[in-house]
């Protein structure tokens, strides 16, 4: 490889940035497609399609054939509140193969004994964040109810382009988190991206049933994003 491209691969695995290298079976040439990069054409579309499965491998397209390598950063999944919904989320998460962290400054609820085994940090979210903070591979779940936890990690999402924000709730709980977020200055259109209500509308009652709704649409968010925004939504008076 071309140590120029490879110099340009290592930094994008180091920065969590997705990048696909592009070889030419024909004549072997290589080129780094990083997302988001525009290419047009069937290459663009197959390109498009290699970074949401995640999966590497030949196609052909404007009339020859290529291998796509695509290289993820591995997904995040950041649970801000130490609850009983994320007590099943967590285990459940790390399992699809997410990175997991629950972040809860709140001692008798952040404890190993109910977390055992889960990357714990009994910490505000601007400390605990601080040096991993969130990025285009992070889902951000919000569940403590409280805004002075909840509010700074769901814009910090945003800002980062975090590939699902979800926030528990009611609608009228999120009605007055509108209200906050447009006043600390978040568009309509980024506070649009909070999937509130959380989860898909499985009918879900218990604990470990909205941990299975909420999981089910992050994958959703992860693999079809462009289905995200029309999923049903489960709807929580909690």
């Amino acid at each position: 490889m071309d140590p120029h491209l490879l110099r340009k691969l290592n930094a994008a695995r180091r920065d969590r940035q997705a990048a696909i290298l592009i070889t030419g079976l024909e004549d072997g040439r290589n080129r780094l497609v990083m997302w988001g990069d525009p290419v047009a054409g069937d290459l663009g579309a197959a390109i498009g399609k290699t970074f949401l499965s995640g999966k590497s491998g030949t196609v052909e397209a404007d009339g020859q054939r290529f291998f796509l390598n695509v290289h993820l950063p591995s997904p995040r999944m950041v649970i801000i509140g130490a609850v009983h919904i994320s007590q099943a989320l967590a285990p459940m998460a790390a399992m699809t193969g997410f990175d997991v962290k629950v972040i809860d400054p709140r001692t008798a609820f952040a404890t190993e004994e109910r977390f055992e085994g889960v990357d714990l940090v009994a910490d505000w979210p601007e400390d605990a964040l601080k040096d991993q903070p969130l990025d285009a591979f992070t889902a951000l779940v919000a569940v403590t109810h409280d805004p002075k936890i909840d509010d700074w990690p769901l814009i910090s999402a945003l800002k980062a382009q975090a590939f699902y924000v979800g926030a528990l709730g009611s609608r009228k709980t999120h009605a007055r988190r509108v209200e906050r977020l447009t006043q600390a200055g978040v568009s309509g259109q980024e506070i649009a991206r909070i999937t509130a209500p959380i989860g898909l509308d499985i009918g879900a009652q218990s604990p470990s049933e909205i941990a299975v709704a909420i999981l089910a649409q992050t994958v959703l968010a992860l693999r079809r994003p462009v289905d995200t925004a029309a999923s049903g939504q489960r709807v929580s008076d909690t």
